[in-house]
């Protein structure tokens, strides 16, 4: 990695996409020391002690929702208007045309994605606040002042992850949410470097080994099964054409473990916040009270969430994987699977493959996602990091390193000649 990341500062083309990244991450990072007025950040932070999802939201934006910043709601509702729009393209046929138009579709899409977040970004802010009970004034005035100034942050956000992809290196929006998980990392390093330093008992000491092993030990599984793939073995048959031979070679179809990546946890966390949000405008309400109380506590919540993520895992894998259309492919190059014949045998092999390696990575996920409670129960001590955020950070720096080596080859590629 680090021959990788030397070699590419090497390359001036590569060597300034670099510090365009790094820049923008600082410019969000500076952004998100900004408060926001009219709330009261003190009764913000003693109400986030009840609800573990705000603490997943605030781990994700670098404690920026903590603190309550222009920040705070970092690039979650950009992250939940890309989740409608995917439901709505397979719902509503004019956006399921849109989708097919090619490029102009697409950027028709990523422009009504962009008016989505802002609108979601002042409704989700207005409705956190409120629900816990931030507002100063519980005034229309102080509310939409609050809502701007949050979904301005976002937008803002936003509009940063889209340069990052386009003129930086990696995933924009990944990046981003990357910042924020390491800067809590660090946080709660020196935090815990500084207890020990002062003298530590032995609950402190075993507390600290038990969480660096758990991060350790996740770690390593995430890596492992983020590298891991099936390659289905292909023959292309040979083809006379005049005096030249084509096809006869053999390839396989690279199909990976963790295909879905990320996106299920956070398709499954964000969902969850649209009920507390909802909520939050009727916070005295029997219903409010049991969910705050009861569900978000107990063992159901993990159990919901854990379905949630096994569903939008098989939801992503059957927009993202498509058997037929491979199968159709294959037979039109003149390619086979060894062993299975042409047509919609070839189709439902790879439909089979495919169930498997998504019913084990949502099965993954899942038990990825309760592990930390688990661990925060059996420690009696809050983790610094929640599954996702393991898995953002493990996935967004192999994946940038990938990116870095594929332009590094690109650049250093020497021909026959």
């Amino acid at each position: 990695m680090f021959d990788t990341l030397r070699n590419c500062w090497r390359v001036p083309d590569i060597r300034k996409k670099i510090i365009y990244t790094v820049l923008m991450l600082l410019v969000y990072r500076l952004a998100g020391v900004i408060p926001v007025a009219g709330i009261d950040i003190a009764a913000v932070q003693q109400a986030m002690a009840n609800f573990s999802l705000l603490g997943f939201m605030s781990m994700m934006t670098g404690n920026q929702f903590s603190n309550m910043t222009i920040m705070a709601m970092g690039i979650t509702p950009y992250i939940n208007a890309s989740i409608i729009m995917q439901l709505l393209t397979v719902a509503i046929p004019s956006l399921e045309r849109l989708q097919k138009e090619g490029e102009e579709g697409r950027k028709k899409i990523a422009q009504i994605t962009r008016y989505v977040t802002v609108v979601l970004g002042f409704i989700q802010a207005v409705g956190l606040v409120t629900g816990l009970g931030g507002l100063r004034e519980r005034t229309f005035g102080n509310a939409a002042v609050i809502g701007l100034s949050m979904a301005a942050g976002s937008t803002m956000a936003m509009w940063i992850g889209e340069r990052i992809t386009q003129n930086g290196v990696g995933n924009g929006v990944s990046l981003l949410i990357f910042s924020g998980i390491i800067s809590n990392l660090f946080t709660w390093t020196s935090q815990g470097i500084s207890s020990l330093l002062s003298g530590a008992n032995l609950v402190t000491w075993v507390t600290m080994v038990g969480v660096v092993v758990t991060a350790l030990v996740m770690i390593v599984a995430i890596t492992f099964v983020n590298s891991g793939e099936r390659r289905i073995p292909v023959q292309y048959s040979k083809k006379v054409v005049g005096r030249r031979v084509y096809g006869g070679q053999a390839t396989h179809i690279p199909m990976k473990v963790d295909s879905s990546g990320v996106l299920p946890l956070i398709f499954a966390y964000s969902i969850m916040q649209f009920p507390g949000t909802i909520m939050g405008f009727w916070p005295n309400s029997s219903v409010s009270s049991w969910w705050n109380s009861q569900f978000m506590h107990g063992i159901w919540y993990q159990v919901v969430v854990a379905l949630m993520i096994l569903f939008f895992t098989y939801f992503y894998s059957s927009i993202t994987f498509n058997p037929v259309e491979i199968s159709k492919n294959l037979q039109q190059n003149g390619g086979h699977v060894p062993g299975i014949r042409q047509g919609k045998p070839t189709s439902d092999f790879l439909a089979r493959a495919s169930t498997r390696l998504v019913l084990f990575d949502g099965v993954f996920l899942a038990v990825l996602a309760t592990l930390p409670t688990l661990m925060t129960r059996t420690l009696a001590t809050q983790l610094p990091f929640a599954a996702s955020s393991l898995l953002i950070g493990v996935s967004v720096s192999l994946e940038t390193i990938r990116q870095l080596e594929t332009q590094l080859k690109t650049r250093n590629y020497k021909g026959f000649l």
